[in-house]
């Protein structure tokens, strides 16, 4: 069978195993790859998927600042600021809460093939970036963050299926309709909980799990979040920040629910860091509509600096 996606009928009839399923509504997975080959080269499709993300994110903040009158020429600068930035944030913060693995592997810091990007490392570093770039051309970074984060919501939607190539970032066992089903010998024996080896399902000599697709959660989830943005800029906008601030609340909550059900989560004794954080986001969220309805003078400042942003008529 040379297809990636079989039907049960297909797996009872050649007895192959399959690498991924979700039983409960009968999609089979067999023969799947986390890279692809190019003579000599290797590319993993994690990294092929956050590309793409990043890519269909870009077009569509570049073409909403258009839509808004905002010049989109800063949008290519902010753009490498949040490729550069994001990913090194990413692995530094993935790599600070892991660092009882790393400090003996060092070697493999840098190595970022196989997964180990923790997002909220890469919101956090590209943000504080972002926003000294903005204050460095005296533009408004309320602005600027408001239509990057719309970006990053995409990105986001996106790249969390390199989590399912990778066969990383499962939940804890399940057995709901969208039950994943994965092959354990593929897996990170650490992330699989006393639950799930409890109820290991074995088929062909093959033992497999089940577990929470939390990829797919929030992958949906952040898909929701986007449009709901994109309705909030385009009808129901009212001030600068108003995006950043939905963003982080909204975010905040999707991962606070999505973290806990995951396995594989960066821990602070018994505490999970992703929700910890989620909670300082919803905080942080919060405040910014306060600053607003309060009329805080910085705040009210800092909205009114758009002068410089707006496109030149012409261009």
């Amino acid at each position: 069978m040379n297809g990636v996606i079989a039907t049960v009928s297909e797996i009872a009839k050649t007895k192959i195993g399959y690498d991924i399923a979700f039983p409960n509504i009968g999609i089979f997975i067999t023969n799947l790859r986390n890279t692809i080959h190019i003579g000599n080269f290797t590319i993993a499709y994690y990294g092929i998927i956050i590309a793409i993300g990043m890519l269909i994110a870009f077009t569509i903040v570049t073409r909403l600042s258009k839509k808004l009158g905002i010049n989109d020429d800063i949008f290519y600068d902010i753009f490498i600021i949040v490729i550069v930035f994001g990913i090194i944030g990413a692995r530094a913060y993935y790599v600070i809460f892991r660092w009882d693995y790393y400090q003996i592997r060092p070697y493999e810091i840098l190595d970022i093939r196989a997964g180990g990007l923790a997002v909220f490392g890469g919101i956090l570093l590209a943000g504080t970036a972002i926003v000294i770039y903005s204050l460095w051309k005296k533009i408004n970074f309320l602005k600027v963050l408001d239509l990057t984060m719309i970006g990053v919501t995409i990105g986001q939607a996106i790249g969390r299926y390199g989590n399912f190539f990778n066969m990383e970032a499962f939940g804890e066992y399940t057995n709901n309709l969208l039950a994943m089903r994965l092959r354990m010998e593929y897996l990170d024996s650490s992330n699989i909980t006393f639950l799930q080896s409890l109820n290991t399902i074995t088929e062909d000599g093959i033992e497999y799990i089940q577990a929470h697709p939390t990829f797919f959660y929030e992958s949906t989830l952040n898909l929701i979040l986007f449009f709901i943005l994109i309705y909030i800029i385009l009808k129901k906008h009212i001030f600068d920040g108003q995006i950043l601030a939905t963003y982080l609340i909204g975010y905040g909550v999707i991962r606070f629910f999505v973290e806990s059900l995951r396995t594989d989560s960066l821990m602070i004794g018994a505490f999970k860091v992703s929700q910890i954080v989620a909670i300082l986001c919803i905080i942080a969220g919060a405040i910014i509509y306060i600053l607003h309805f309060k009329k805080v003078k910085p705040f009210v400042k800092v909205e009114k600096i758009d002068k410089s942003m707006k496109k030149a008529k012409g261009e």
